[in-house]
Parts: structure tokens; C-alpha cells; sequence
């Protein structure tokens, strides 16, 4: 019961799930990844794929039956301005898109995906004006694809999959949306909506593979959980969006239903986020819209026969799209930073640079939470002990800066050498908690043991107001 529990409230919640947790916290995208195996062994993780697997094969059995039949005529009656005008209705979202991020300035495509590059954002308004001509649409298409490309001057290729199938679903539907009318013209809003499914399913690996960046999100804003732990939370919520989004492949009434609780958790996500929300998302959210909508319905794209089989395959086809995603994210990863070597060195432009001193996209997450909420995980990163080294490091620095000296040389030395041996003290703990290097491991052993005598000594000295003589 509370594991239904945890799953109806995380489906109420507007959600730091639902948010890009990118545009808002730090973040290493070349940090190592968590093993898929220790996702597979979190049982929140197996609780929430059976309760989308029943959610779909409900769905599916009813769905030529009075209950889904009826569902998709209420669906329909409601969406059906939307669905007549769905053309106009997403030219309108994009071109004020567009104007929007001409008019914050300073991003890709995004929010973000920041650049100094004074013309990038009047490519951007470029691209909002071809947008009302139909014949100018696959021009904007083709502007979108390489503005994406320009893109990796700046970011990895990594980093930057996580917009490819958004911007090939949105360049995919104005390029045949510009078509003249006929088959092509009439898939438009299928590749829209698989560049959607296909950018969720992704960008949902994030929470299982990084469960840590989203922790300063829940500590800033606790109230988006409910109250709900960490680990069952980021779980579940990775649960949530990938399977919604492979949802929007389905069926017409679940790939209906599964945009319909996509947009209710994304809007639900603008209020506590902002306007940075609404702009990076307004585009997937319309999409949504088209989606519920349904228009082209004959010519969906979608993965399920419509027979007796499109039930039994449920299991079948969640199983793939997982193992499939969830492979060739860590697999992708761990080419491009583990085993590419310098002849990858093109697709790691930022961590080049970051190595180099320069500035990275986004810099270490905070805190030193490890994967799924649970302590001393011995599946934590050693990137993340790096990260929690580094916050300690600038606390000793700010302590020692906090210090106010008195003139009275033995105590002032005792004030400032105290942070710097605490500081110390902390970061080879954490050092222990991820470091392999026997060595290495004595000597943080050693400091532990050794600086933790002489902080007691120097506390004790600094009562008595002497140093010993």
C-alpha cells in the first residue's frame, strides 16, 4: 500500500522531474554513470514499470471496447479545434519560440545552452520569420539541424544528445509540414511526436544515471516531493517520464493518455520554475498538445499493431526501449569519456577545456549525496567525492577568510590553521568513501588520524589562550 501510495503522489507532483534539471543546477556530464545494474536492483524502479505495464495493457484491452471508445470520443470532442488547426496552432508556438530566445539572447536553441556568439540570436529570429511560409518551413528545418551542429563548438556531443531527437522531430515536422500535400506531408505530426517520445526516453536515463544532480533541486524545494525520499522519488520519476514517453508510441488511446499526464506534469512543473521552464519547455508542451489532439491519426508511426497483440506486447516493447536506452546512453557515455581516447577528443569540447581551466557547461553538483539516496553506496562516483572535495576545500578557504585577526600571533595561528586541518580531515574522508588507490588510501588514513590529534590539540591549546612552549 505505501508503494501505491509513493507512486500516486509522485503522479500529483509537479515535478522537479519534469523540469531540465540543467537549466537550473550544477551538473558533470563526463562524471562516470551509475552501473544499469544498480538501477535494476532498486525495487521502486520494478514497482513503477508494473504499474505503467498494467496502466497499458488496461489500456490497450479497452481500448477497442464501449470504456476506450468512449474515452477517445471524449478526447476527441474536446481537442477537436486543436486538431483542425494544429498546423497554425504549432507554427504560432515556435515562432514565438524563436522571438523568445531572440530576445533573452545569449542561448542555443535552449535555455540552457549558453554562447557568447552575438549572431546566434538573430539566426534564431532568422528562423521565426521562415517560419509562417509553408515553403520557407523546410529552410528553418534545415537552420535548426545545423545550429545544432555549431552547437558542438562549444558542447559535447553527450552533452548535446539530449536535445538531438527534440530538434529532429521539430526540424522533421517543418520540413514536411513545407511539403506539398501528400504521404509525407501527412506523417508531420508523427515525427514530431516520435522526436518528442524519443527526447523523453532519453533525457530520462538522467535520473537513473545521475540521480545526484536532482538532489539540490528536492533540498531547495522539498515541497516537490511531498515528502516522498530521494531515492524512491528520482527512481519513480525516471520510471514516469521514460515510460510516458515510449507511451506517446503506442496505441492511439494510450500514446493520448500518456501525452495528457506528460503535459499535467511538465505545466505543473512552470509555476515553481518560472519563465525559464515555460520558454525551454513550450515547445514540448505544444507538441503535447498536438499529441492529445491526435490529428493524422491513420498515419501515427506507432510501434503497436492495432489487433489482439497490441496487449501482450506491452511487456515486450518496454522491455526493448529500456534495454535499448538505458545501453546506449551508459555504452555511448562510456565510448566518448572512457575509451575514446584523442580521437574523440572533438566530441568532449567542453570537459577538454574544463581540464585546460576554462569554463564547462556546468560545474560539479552539490552536496555529497550518492546514487539513489542511500549513504556510503559503494556504487558512488568517484566524480562526486571529487565534486564534495572541492566544496570542502572552499569551506576551509571561507572559514580561514572568516578569521579576524588579533595581533596575538600564537592565536591567530591557531584560528587559521584549525579550517585549514578540518578541511583537510574532510576531504580525506571523503576520499575514503571512493578512492581504490591502496596508497593513496594509507596516506588519507594517516591525515584522518594524525590532524585529527592536532585539531584537538590546537582546540585545547586555543581554550587554555597558549600555545605549549
Amino acid at each position: 500500500m505505501q508503494h501505491l501510495l509513493v507512486a500516486l503522489l509522485l503522479s500529483l507532483t509537479p515535478s522537479a522531474a519534469m523540469a531540465h534539471v540543467k537549466w537550473f543546477e550544477a551538473y558533470e556530464v563526463a562524471a562516470p554513470t551509475v552501473p544499469i545494474t544498480t538501477t535494476l536492483s532498486l525495487p521502486y524502479f520494478w514497482i513503477g514499470l508494473g504499474l505503467v505495464f498494467v496502466f497499458f495493457v488496461v489500456a490497450t484491452l479497452l481500448e477497442r471496447r464501449a470504456p476506450g471508445v468512449a474515452t477517445m470520443r471524449g478526447l476527441d470532442v474536446i481537442s477537436s479545434s486543436l486538431r483542425r488547426h494544429a498546423d497554425n496552432f504549432m507554427i504560432a508556438v515556435l515562432f514565438a519560440f524563436f522571438v523568445a530566445l531572440f530576445a533573452v539572447g545569449g542561448t542555443y536553441l535552449t535555455p540552457e545552452l549558453k554562447t557568447e556568439a552575438g549572431w546566434v540570436p538573430w539566426a534564431q529570429l532568422v528562423i521565426a520569420l521562415l517560419l509562417p511560409a509553408r515553403r520557407t518551413r523546410p529552410v528553418a528545418a534545415i537552420a535548426i539541424v545545423l545550429l545544432w551542429a555549431v552547437t558542438l563548438l562549444d558542447y559535447d556531443l553527450f552533452h548535446l544528445l539530449d536535445y538531438l531527437a527534440l530538434g529532429l522531430g521539430l526540424a522533421g515536422y517543418l520540413l514536411l509540414s513545407g511539403l506539398p500535400d501528400g504521404p509525407w506531408h501527412a506523417r508531420r505530426f508523427a515525427v514530431l511526436r516520435w522526436g518528442i517520445a524519443l527526447a523523453l526516453m532519453w533525457s530520462s536515463m538522467e535520473k537513473f544515471m545521475y540521480p545526484q544532480w536532482f538532489l539540490p533541486l528536492l533540498e531547495e524545494r522539498p515541497y516537490l516531493a511531498f515528502g516522498i525520499p530521494f531515492g524512491p522519488y528520482t527512481t519513480m520519476a525516471g520510471v514516469a517520464e521514460f515510460t510516458l514517453g515510449f507511451g506517446l508510441l503506442w496505441t492511439p488511446l494510450v500514446r493520448r493518455l500518456s501525452a495528457l499526464a506528460l503535459f499535467a506534469l511538465m505545466f505543473a512543473a512552470v509555476y515553481p520554475f518560472g519563465r525559464v521552464d515555460m520558454i525551454g519547455h513550450a515547445t514540448i508542451l505544444a507538441s503535447l498538445l498536438v499529441a492529445i489532439a491526435d490529428p493524422g491519426r491513420e498515419d501515427a508511426l506507432e510501434v503497436a499493431p492495432r489487433n489482439r497483440w497490441s496487449a501482450p506486447l506491452v511487456p515486450v516493447g518496454l522491455a526493448v526501449a529500456l534495454a535499448v536506452t538505458m545501453g546506449s546512453y551508459a555504452g555511448f557515455h562510456d565510448v566518448i569519456y572512457n575509451r575514446g581516447g584523442a580521437s574523440l577528443a572533438l566530441l568532449r569540447a567542453s570537459t577538454e577545456r574544463a581540464a585546460q581551466g576554462g569554463a564547462a557547461p556546468g560545474g560539479f553538483w552539490r552536496g555529497n549525496e550518492h546514487y539513489h539516496g542511500h549513504a556510503h553506496s559503494s556504487a558512488a562516483p568517484q566524480a562526486s567525492a571529487s565534486a564534495a572535495m572541492q566544496d570542502a576545500m572552499e569551506e576551509m578557504h571561507a572559514a580561514m577568510g572568516r578569521v579576524r585577526v588579533t595581533g596575538n600571533l600564537d592565536q591567530d595561528f591557531l584560528a587559521m590553521m584549525l579550517p585549514h586541518h578540518e578541511g583537510a580531515v574532510v576531504m580525506a574522508r571523503q576520499y575514503l568513501e571512493s578512492g581504490h588507490d591502496p596508497q593513496i588510501r594509507r596516506l588519507a588514513e594517516q591525515i584522518v588520524a594524525s590532524q585529527q590529534i592536532e585539531i584537538e590539540l590546537m582546540r585545547e591549546w586555543g581554550r587554555a589562550g597558549t600555545a605549549a612552549r
